[in-house]
């Protein structure tokens, strides 16, 4: 990475990125990891591990052009941490933990070190402390609704009723519609937010997870568009050539079609 990096002599894409850039691909590689365990291949893992290990070499080397860290640093960083979460394993045996108080301790010890970063920051980050500051900004969006709105819940803010939810979603459509008129394009964005924001909400209601729910219409979605593939491709026609309609029957002949694994 550091030959990558280097002026002149480097490549020119990696030359142009920074930390911002760089971060969607740290996202995707780290679903990609997960994906190649839910396949349980792991051959891949192993290739999509190194790819994500990429992504931290790549990050701490922009750092450490930057005198501020380098990838060592990072190492010894999350070292110290899981010795310090982990008293029961590195201390003497005398310091062993039974099992039921190991989570105790791991809780405790991580409040501490976010009380220790909290103290490290200028006063005036510090702010409001809310409810929800405790949620990590850097999840899966989706996942961090879920997140925000079951710690919501923990003090009765909370829909009582899935219907309800769904009424909510009902409403949401609706300003969508209406915004629709205006063409304002950060307005409709605002409101499409909001949608999804109550349709993870009715996940939650539900019981399902939104990211696997999602990830299963996306293979369902994948599926039945490659049954429309071979549809077309079996009459002699591409994509290009055909019709919406004659897609779209296609389409709903593959909805009559059982997945491979029942779904």
């Amino acid at each position: 990475m550091a030959a990558l990096r280097t002026p002149v002599t480097g490549c020119p894409w990696d030359l142009e990125q920074n930390f911002a850039t760089i971060a969607p691909y740290t996202i995707e590689e780290a679903y990609e990891v997960v994906d190649a365990i839910t396949r349980g291949d792991l051959d891949d893992l192993r290739e999509e591990l190194g790819d994500l290990l990429l992504q931290v070499v790549f990050h701490a080397r922009m750092a450490e052009e930057q005198n501020a860290f380098a990838f060592g640093d990072v190492v010894e960083a999350i070292t110290r941490k899981m010795i310090r979460r982990h008293p029961h394993v590195f201390a003497d045996k005398d310091g062993n933990l039974a099992p039921s108080h190991v989570k105790e301790v791991w809780d405790r010890i991580k409040a501490e070190e976010k009380a220790e970063r909290a103290a490290r920051r200028p006063p005036e980050e510090v702010g409001h402390k809310s409810l929800l500051s405790g949620i990590k900004a850097g999840q899966p969006a989706l996942t961090r609704a879920m997140e925000l709105q079951r710690k919501a819940s923990t003090v009765g803010f909370d829909w009582n009723d899935p219907r309800a939810v769904l009424k909510k979603i009902r409403e949401e459509a609706d300003e969508i519609e209406a915004a629709l008129d205006g063409a304002d394009a950060d307005e409709l964005a605002e409101e499409t937010g909001d949608l999804l924001f109550a349709a993870v909400n009715l996940a939650r209601h539900v019981g399902a997870d939104p990211e696997t729910a999602l990830r299963g219409t996306n293979a369902k979605f994948e599926r039945r568009f490659a049954y429309i593939e071979r549809g077309l491709e079996a009459r002699g026609r591409s994509l290009g050539e055909a019709s919406l309609e004659e897609m779209d029957a296609l389409w709903n002949e593959a909805k009559g079609v059982p997945s491979p694994d029942g779904a």
